[in-house]
């Protein structure tokens, strides 16, 4: 599936604090293991090289009743294991990484690429996430849901 074929969505969320607590969260095994991965999923990070060309290693394992539910129905296994790999790194400001979309029954991998972008706002930071459309519709709207599930939940983090 060529990329540059494939549409993109972003999402935009504006939270009341600095880039630098955003960033941190984005870029720290502690920070992603706090709020990545959609709700009723943790995350445990294997190894972490933030640098172009470095990787993020992760395992995402549902925890919900709903998502082990979800996944049993869709034949999919309940932890899956993800690598992230760093396209651009600038400090406080953007963040590009590829991954494999390879977990999905009977669709051969292909990759995804997301865009970061933190801009100060005012009374805080404007935080934009681009990525690729999935392979259908309905897989594209499921990652949707699954980032504004993840957003929902670092604004949460945010407020504590």
């Amino acid at each position: 599936m060529a990329q540059a074929q494939r549409r993109r969505i972003t999402l935009e969320r504006t939270y009341r604090t600095t880039p630098k607590e955003v960033w941190e969260l984005w870029t720290t095994a502690d920070g992603i293991e706090a709020w990545w991965g959609p709700d009723g999923f943790e995350v445990k990070v294997r190894r972490l090289d933030l640098r172009p060309g470095g990787e993020l290693d992760y395992t995402m394992t549902a925890i919900a009743p709903d998502q082990i539910e979800f996944l049993k129905q869709a034949g999919m296994k309940l932890s899956t294991e993800h690598r992230v790999t760093f396209v651009e790194v600038s400090s406080q400001r953007r963040l590009a990484y590829t991954m494999m979309a390879d977990f999905i029954p009977g669709v051969e991998p292909y990759e995804v690429s997301t865009v970061v972008e933190f801009e100060p706002a005012p009374g805080g930071v404007k935080l934009m996430v681009t990525f690729d459309a999935m392979h259908d519709d309905r897989w594209t709207q499921l990652a949707t849901m699954g980032w504004e599930s993840q957003l929902a939940r670092l604004a949460k983090l945010l407020e504590t």
